[in-house]
């Protein structure tokens, strides 16, 4: 299925990119994609194949992703900040035919910059980007055989390694298509929309505005690499925007970056548990705010809110269709249906995830209420033992950002004889309101009882994060925590 070809007949000359003083139209797209599939394919490189790219958001890099979407070749982006020696070792892992790199001068490859070169000197010669057939006929790796259209694969996207080693999430096409149709039903977005590209093309949730724009003829904005997400909303006709908690929260910081925010369609807010704090402020200043919860194996989005909040709420929103959803006696929230992943790469080889009955287990604990409404209580990883009682890190944690003052909340267990394991609370706080250790176990006992309270509370100015994310590394607090020589905790 060529879904550029099919976006420029339906879009015509409807901007699809647009950049700082440019737009590129979904008929300009459709040749463009067209150009870099031919080049790749007198370079060698054939459907099935794989290109891994590590280089930062860029009009080159979206082109480019276009062009191998237009050649039937798998894209893996790659988080260009990930430290040389982990990149090496998921190249390795990967065997891509080509890298495209970003400046990176470890890595070998072709640069973000040929790929424009490309754009501006089309050449001439046998016409292969879009003759998937044709290119069936050769010989391709034995994971990545010629397979209906729809399950092709298409991406290569790691997960963000809250835990453990990243694993590389192979989507087919089908995966992609559904994701963004169950998106687009929840949160219209069309023509004359335009939805800003702020979160990295490594991750799932930017990747997915690539078909959601392909299906729907909304223009995604590019910024330039370096610009500031304030800079951005200003730059450009933003209507439609992807946020992580820390980025809303500087935003509603700035007067200007608020009056911007709340002209918006849709600010559609996951990644982590947002502060009570942070939600409150955001439904003061009335922006339009949809709350989320996905993962990268279902594509992006798996619940939503139909419509943007008015209240704190505690769930995710609703299931989105092309979305199944059950709860395993346990607790644990397992998913399948059109969006779901093929599975995960390992050795060459596409090992599907799922169980007998088709259900991947998703790690995640929570619940469906019979309105369809998702609610996540953390990760079943995470859990450890209190006193013969099952305990969620993400509780707390959220209970904790619930306190005036507090920003962002993090909470790992340490031994004790009495209990076996008690909990320990890392937390960042404003400054001017940031409570005391006693308010904090006050607020705690009350709202989730005296157990789950954590017994010592540790002030941090910054996060320590795992290589290449935002996300903080909880191995790391855990080993703190539990330094007998470590850190000096406040009661």
């Amino acid at each position: 299925m060529d879904i550029i070809g099919q976006a420029a007949v339906r879009f015509g000359n409807s901007p699809m990119l647009r950049m700082a003083g440019k737009t590129i139209s979904f008929i300009e797209c459709d040749k463009q994609a067209h150009q870099i599939a031919n080049n790749l394919c007198r370079r060698g490189i054939d459907t099935g194949d794989i290109v891994a790219i590590v280089a930062p958001n860029s009009p080159e890099i979206v082109q480019l992703l276009l062009g191998l979407l237009k050649a039937g070749i798998i894209a893996a982006p790659l988080n260009n900040r990930f430290p040389d020696e982990r990149l090496s070792r998921t190249l390795e892992k990967l065997r891509p035919r080509l890298i495209v790199t970003g400046g990176k001068e470890s890595l070998t490859g072709i640069s973000a910059a040929t790929i424009a070169s490309i754009l501006d000197h089309p050449s001439h010669g046998k016409e292969c980007g879009t003759t998937l057939e044709e290119s069936a006929k050769t010989d391709t790796p034995p994971a990545f055989e010629k397979v209906e259209a729809m399950e092709r694969p298409v991406t290569i996207i790691h997960t963000s390694a809250s835990s453990g080693e990243a694993k590389a999430a192979v989507h087919s096409f089908a995966n992609h298509w559904y994701n963004a149709l169950g998106s687009n039903e929840n949160i219209p977005f069309g023509e004359g929309d335009c939805w800003l590209l702020s979160l990295p093309l490594y991750h799932i949730g930017g990747y997915s505005l690539l078909f959601r724009s392909l299906i729907s003829g909304g223009a995604l904005a590019i910024a330039e690499p370096d610009e500031r997400l304030d800079h951005s909303l200003q730059n450009f006709p933003i209507s439609h925007l992807s946020l992580v908690p820390t980025q809303l929260y500087r935003l509603l910081a700035d007067q200007k970056s608020t009056a911007l925010l709340r002209r918006l369609k849709a600010v559609l807010l996951g990644g982590s548990a947002a502060p009570k704090s942070l939600i409150e402020e955001a439904l003061r200043q009335d922006i339009p705010l949809y709350l989320s919860y996905g993962s990268t194996e279902m594509g992006s989005q798996i619940a939503t809110t139909p419509e943007p909040i008015r209240t704190i709420q505690q769930n995710s929103g609703q299931l989105l269709p092309y979305r199944e959803l059950s709860v395993a006696k346990d607790g644990e929230l397992l998913v399948k249906g059109p969006c779901l992943f093929q599975g995960y790469l390992r050795d060459g080889v596409i090992q599907p995830q799922t169980d007998r009955e088709g259900w991947f287990h998703t790690d995640d604990i929570g619940s469906l209420s019979e309105k369809g409404e998702v609610t996540v209580l953390g990760r079943k990883d995470n859990m450890f033992i209190s006193g013969g009682e099952n305990i969620h890190p993400e509780e707390i944690e959220r209970a904790l950002m619930m306190i005036e003052g507090v920003l962002e909340a993090l909470v790992v267990p340490i031994p004790d004889d009495e209990y076996g394991q008690r909990p320990v609370a890392f937390i960042q706080s404003i400054e001017e309101e940031k409570p005391d250790g006693q308010a904090i176990i006050e607020a705690m006992q009350t709202m989730v009882g005296k157990l789950k309270t954590p017994t010592r509370s540790v002030r941090v100015e910054q996060w320590v994060t795992l290589p290449g994310s935002q996300k903080s590394d909880r191995a790391w607090y855990r080993k703190e925590a539990s330094a007998p020589s470590g850190l000096f905790l406040e009661p």
